[in-house]
């Protein structure tokens, strides 16, 4: 008598792991997303808003670009770099920085978000 699985035994496994999977993966990319809007955010609170604070105490101003954070000829005291290259969001796009303002009293500091378009609902910014 031979020993192994029959075909009903393992389509019966494989629907089962299909069903936990459909079960699972969802609630895994929704937390995933929620992740990425958490770092983004602070991203936009706290590391990319230190370093603008930290070159507007050390030059008197706020950059014109966020490309002027990773330069190391910042001022003549050296103070810079500021950042160690150019923040990109979770979905791996520039941040967009406006210095003067339209929004903020300083700079307008925000990610497109998932969808990678500027001005929907899942932007994420420092002025809401």
């Amino acid at each position: 008598m031979k020993k192994g699985f029959t075909l009903v035994e393992l389509m019966l496994v494989v629907i089962i792991i299909g069903v936990l999977a459909s079960l699972v993966i969802p609630q895994l990319s929704g937390k995933a997303e929620r992740a990425r809007k958490i770092a983004a955010k602070a991203d936009i609170e706290a590391n990319i808003s230190s370093a603008l604070a930290l070159y507007e105490m050390d030059i008197g101003e706020y950059p014109q670009r966020l490309e002027d954070l990773v330069s190391d000829s910042s001022d003549e005291n050296g103070s810079g770099p500021y950042l160690k290259k150019v923040p990109k969001d979770p979905w791996g796009n520039l941040y967009y920085y406006k210095y003067p303002a339209d929004h903020n009293k300083t700079y307008d500091l925000s990610s497109s978000g998932r969808d990678k378009t500027l001005g929907n609902e899942d932007d994420i910014n420092n002025w809401e």
